[in-house]
């Protein structure tokens, strides 16, 4: 039976803190550390989630022997370094989304982890689930058609806070970022990088945008409308349309648990499991199989996302 993966966490907050029992479902994983630049952070996560290896550090959590793979769940700000640290010392990354903050920070990391050989993937667990998998096989089968249209919204209400991070420049606030990534990298997937993007939105005092719209337009005619706020309450739903039916990825669509297929103007509907073990389990696979890059989630499709979202955020 093969080993399985044995994870380290950099970054004990919210994210981490929701995708630790992610570990113990998938098959071939193991949560044995976290890290962190407090010692104390570091000691009452391990503490809270029965981790018996903790770390005041990145750099001691990097070297630990006993840990074979990084999950970066710091803000987007934090992960370059992190991630190029990691890299350099051999080890695996999955970096939580957005990838980083700039295009010119994911270059480097893209740069050193395919230099080096290093398997590195941003974490968009909404291709890994289930449903999401099942309407790969839909679409390649033609069941839809060929897809010619994308539209989406994805929202999260939060009062404004200035001292939450969500509304902090300096550590990677704003809707694009946190919410933008879902829809844009969801459009991206599907229909490919844009040859056109518009936006058009509104900020806080603070300086992040606290709402978006987003137009893409291709050069055969497709196109995709997506939408994310903070500012309002709303479904979190996607639909792609083709020339033989339509696809419903039924609220709230990053999570992918319910879709409704609609072949010409028969639905059927559809409820699947979802949640974080599922692209863990894909990193596993991967390095079982001694891949540097998910066919998934490649590098590529991840500089094209943190490109759109660096033009979108130029336009607002």
């Amino acid at each position: 039976m093969t080993q399985p993966i044995r994870w380290g966490i950099a970054g004990p907050g919210r994210m981490a803190a929701a995708i630790v029992p992610e570990f113990s479902r998938a098959g071939n994983a193991e949560l044995v550390a976290v890290g962190s630049r407090s010692a104390e952070r570091a000691e009452v996560f391990a503490t809270d989630h029965g981790l018996e290896r903790w770390h005041a550090s990145y750099e001691a959590l990097l070297a630990d022997p006993e840990v074979d793979a990084v999950y970066i769940a710091t803000p987007h700000p934090q992960h370059t370094d992190i991630a190029l640290a990691a890299i350099e010392a051999g080890k695996p990354i999955l970096v939580e989304k957005a990838f980083t903050a700039s295009v010119g920070d994911t270059e480097r990391i893209v740069r050193a982890a395919r230099e080096a050989r290093v398997f590195a993937m941003e974490a968009m667990w909404t291709r890994f689930n289930p449903a999401v998998a099942h309407l790969r096989e839909v679409i390649a089968a033609g069941e839809i058609g060929e897809v010619r249209g994308c539209q989406g919204d994805l929202t999260a209400f939060r009062a404004f806070d200035p001292d939450d991070r969500l509304f902090n420049p300096a550590k990677g606030g704003g809707a694009v970022l946190d919410l933008g990534v879902y829809v844009i990298s969801f459009a991206q997937h599907f229909l490919g990088t844009p040859a056109v993007v518009r936006a058009t939105g509104g900020h806080y005092a603070s300086g992040v945008e606290g709402e978006f719209s987003v137009l893409f337009g291709y050069g055969d005619g497709r196109s995709a409308t997506l939408a994310g706020a903070f500012t309002t309450y709303g479904p979190g739903r996607m639909m792609l349309t083709g020339t033989k039916g339509w696809i419903d990825v039924h609220p709230r669509f990053h999570r992918a648990a319910s879709v409704t297929i609609w072949r010409e103007k028969t639905p059927e509907t559809l409820e699947f499991d979802s949640g974080y073990r599922y692209e863990i389990e894909h990193v596993g696979e991967c390095l079982a199989a001694g891949l540097t890059e998910s066919p998934i989630m490649p590098l590529d499709d991840t500089l094209a996302v943190q490109a759109i979202m660096a033009e979108v955020l130029d336009q607002l």
